[in-house]
């Protein structure tokens, strides 16, 4: 159900949040038990979607682009009396392409303005609340980590189930390292951390995750194919100054742990909820 109900019931429910299938329950409803990677990358264009499963090529794509018509047109067009219904596909299309990038409602303002579009702020913020509101995306806010203080700019949005960008725009295999980086953090969600994004001076930590008196800091990449990556990765968390585990998830096999700092397989990560 849409997130707003939980307003009509205040004081008299108790709240669980549903999400599409992680990648060990889709491993465990295939029952596969090896060549893990191979599938983690039809895991990546399939999604979560369990209604898709039984279904490959066209028609996997023809239900994700029916459930994905019906979020669009039942809880959030007809519920929120929406009137410019393209330029509500064109927000979210744009939020598709820049999954995992920072951006607000002013950059997409001003992309709209480029194209002879005109929208007011305020109504792209609306149009981007309604999306969350239907559970299609997530926003995630900004930390200074050094002020402690939480960031009024440039939050990231990440969807809930890749299936749909896949359907809808296509190359998920080649925006690899940002998709892996909304894989990895509705897992973190899945596994009840509160998350924002981390900030140190101009340095950014990609996940700060929280949950009772739990605290860790992860940084994501697909592979550190080099040392320039491998500092660009590392750098944001050893600039932390606290004892906080912090741990680097990548596709990579080899282990290039170093300085108090983990490195983590992600299909290790995705298939063990010990882990982290």
């Amino acid at each position: 159900m849409s997130g707003e109900f939980a307003t009509y019931l205040s004081g008299r429910y108790v709240e669980l949040n549903i999400y599409s299938f992680s990648f060990r329950e889709y491993l465990d409803y295939y029952e596969i038990t090896s060549d893990f990677k191979s599938h983690f990358y039809r895991y990546l264009e399939d999604g979560g979607m369990p209604s898709t499963f039984d279904y490959s090529g066209d028609d996997k794509r023809l239900i994700l682009m029916d459930l994905y018509n019906s979020i669009v047109l039942k809880d959030i067009i007809q519920r929120n009396n929406v009137k410019n219904v393209d330029l509500l596909e064109r927000i979210m299309r744009f939020v598709m392409y820049n999954i995992s990038q920072p951006f607000s409602a002013n950059k997409i303002h001003k992309r709209l303005k480029q194209d002879m579009v005109n929208l007011s702020v305020n109504t792209i913020y609306n149009y981007l609340k309604f999306f969350e509101n239907a559970c299609l995306i997530y926003q995630v806010k900004r930390e200074d980590l050094q002020g402690k203080r939480i960031l009024k700019y440039d939050e990231k949005y990440y969807l809930c189930d890749l299936g749909f960008r896949q359907a809808i725009i296509g190359n998920n295999q080649r925006d690899i390292t940002r998709v892996i980086e909304n894989i990895v953090y509705l897992e973190l969600l899945r596994r009840g951390y509160e998350i924002t994004i981390g900030k140190v001076d101009s340095l950014e930590v990609d996940f700060v995750c929280k949950k009772q008196n739990k605290l860790i800091y992860i940084q994501v990449s697909y592979l550190l194919a080099s040392e320039e990556t491998v500092e660009r990765e590392f750098k944001p968390l050893k600039s932390i100054q606290d004892n906080y585990p912090k741990y680097v998830i990548t596709m990579d096999d080899v282990d290039m742990s170093h300085d108090g700092i983990i490195h983590l397989n992600l299909i290790d990560f995705l298939r063990d909820n010990e882990v982290i």
